[in-house]
């Protein structure tokens, strides 16, 4: 093991015991690593740093920024170990992202994305359609309904315990009456089908196992071209993250038309989404114009009279 590549693990190891889980910024620093040694160089330097982030010519330039910053920021740990290591200019590779707006599902699109997947000849089709009407009903990620094991889910009370959050935490999602009932039939239909799975994942494959969130991912992209869904160049194409903006945009369109106070009840919202601060809460305000308008029509409404 070369010095770079153990100061890597060592990088690693460290940030993890702050809590953070690295999986992709793991994979580009052992990269890095493994091109320094099959350079046959030791240390660090801009131009390595450069030359190793545009090694993919094909590659999206935002691409070579985040593969660039994740080497940077190790470069800066690593300069208190070996002064030779250079540590470029933040500036040195940037590049400017240019945010799409979500795709917005109506109800007729999810009511024909889930016809689909029972229609479809996937084994497991009314896991899917299952799964895509829980992430449009409650906003959840789509990782964290994938995660989710039977006894997470308690029909009876009407409340799923989400455990293996995106920031470590757990959380309480309360469920509407017509979500349990649903989710109640699917539990029937699974224990039927596949009595083997009894007491583990909620949402299983047509092998009776836990679904993959990748898998979940492709199965959904094709759902959605069966229910001829996309083509909207002002968005991007459906996903199932979109199902989750779509929940949060409508909680807030619904809040603004009944005239409550919305700043007030933003933090509700941002903890029944799982979110560690508000302002990522704000991030779907910020995404999508119907909410824009109605923010600055209320904005306008309270400061037309002053002078």
């Amino acid at each position: 093991m070369t010095p770079v590549r153990k100061g890597v693990e060592d990088y690693l190891a460290m940030r993890r015991a702050m809590g953070f889980k690295l999986v992709d910024v793991a994979n580009t620093l052992r990269e890095f690593a493994s091109y320094l040694a099959r350079q046959g160089t030791f240390h660090i330097t801009s131009e390595r740093i450069i030359q190793w982030a545009k090694r993919r010519p094909g590659a999206h330039p935002g691409r070579w920024t985040r593969r660039f910053r994740n080497v940077r920021r190790f470069a800066e740990y690593w300069a208190a170990i070996d002064p030779r290591t250079e540590v470029p200019p933040l500036d040195m590779m940037s590049y400017r992202y240019r945010r799409r707006l979500p795709y917005w599902f109506r109800d007729r699109d999810i009511r024909s994305v889930m016809r689909a997947a029972e229609r479809s000849a996937l084994p497991c089709g009314f896991t899917y359609s299952t799964l895509v009407g829980l992430l449009a009903t409650t906003g959840l990620r789509r990782g964290e309904a994938v995660a989710l094991d039977q006894a997470d889910v308690d029909l009876s009370a009407g409340v799923i315990t989400i455990r293996k959050t995106k920031f470590g935490k757990s959380r309480l999602v309360p469920l509407h009456l017509t979500t349990r009932k649903a989710l109640a039939h699917y539990a029937r239909w699974r224990d039927r089908r596949y009595p083997g799975a009894r007491g583990t994942a909620f949402f299983v494959s047509s092998r009776g196992r836990r679904l993959h969130p990748s898998t979940s991912l492709s199965a959904f992209t094709r759902l959605c071209k069966q229910a001829g869904l996309g083509g909207d160049p002002l968005r991007a194409p459906p996903s199932l993250h979109a199902l989750r903006h779509r929940f949060a945009v409508t909680t807030l369109l619904r809040w603004y038309r009944a005239g409550l106070d919305v700043g007030c009840r933003i933090p509700s919202l941002s903890t029944y989404l799982g979110h560690t601060c508000v302002s990522n809460t704000y991030w779907y305000l910020s995404a999508e114009p119907r909410l824009m308008r109605l923010a600055g029509a209320r904005l306008e409404k309270t400061l037309g009279g002053l002078p």
